[in-house]
């Protein structure tokens, strides 16, 4: 869904109240191809910023965290604020969420998942790992 989005003209997820919490710190790249130079280390992070995500045209998405646990979430949200995207634009026309209420959406989902649920999301998923197969430890 990523992908998709990222190949899209204006490819920026829309605000909704579920995945908004990454929209405000949204970047945008172009795609130069797979990133494999060295040269291209730069551009990505002054395109990146101080976002957590960034959008790279015709490519993905890519996110930064303090923790694996904060990046896993932050690009399992943004994914999925992209597949939300495509299925309700499958429908039509997006209605747009007020603006003042988008602006208060990024402290209001880090209160209630601590964090992108690093704290809370994180551990649930290591513990659901651990039932299914360990091999991961070794």
């Amino acid at each position: 869904a990523g992908v998709a989005v990222s190949a899209r003209d204006g490819g920026r997820p829309p605000g909704r109240q579920r995945p908004a919490s990454g929209i405000p710190e949204l970047a945008s790249a172009a795609s130069e191809g797979v990133a494999l130079r060295a040269d291209e280390k730069p551009r990505l992070q002054a395109d990146l910023g101080n976002k957590t995500f960034l959008m790279l045209r015709n490519h993905g998405l890519l996110v930064v965290g303090s923790t694996v646990a904060e990046a896993f979430l932050s690009m399992y949200n943004f994914e999925n604020a992209c597949r939300i995207q495509l299925d309700a634009q499958a429908g039509g026309e997006l209605v747009q969420i007020n603006p003042k209420i988008m602006e208060t959406m990024p402290m209001v989902i880090k209160m209630v998942t601590s964090g992108q649920g690093a704290n809370i999301a994180w551990p649930a998923l290591i513990r659901k790992l651990d039932r299914i197969d360990t091999l991961y430890q070794t």
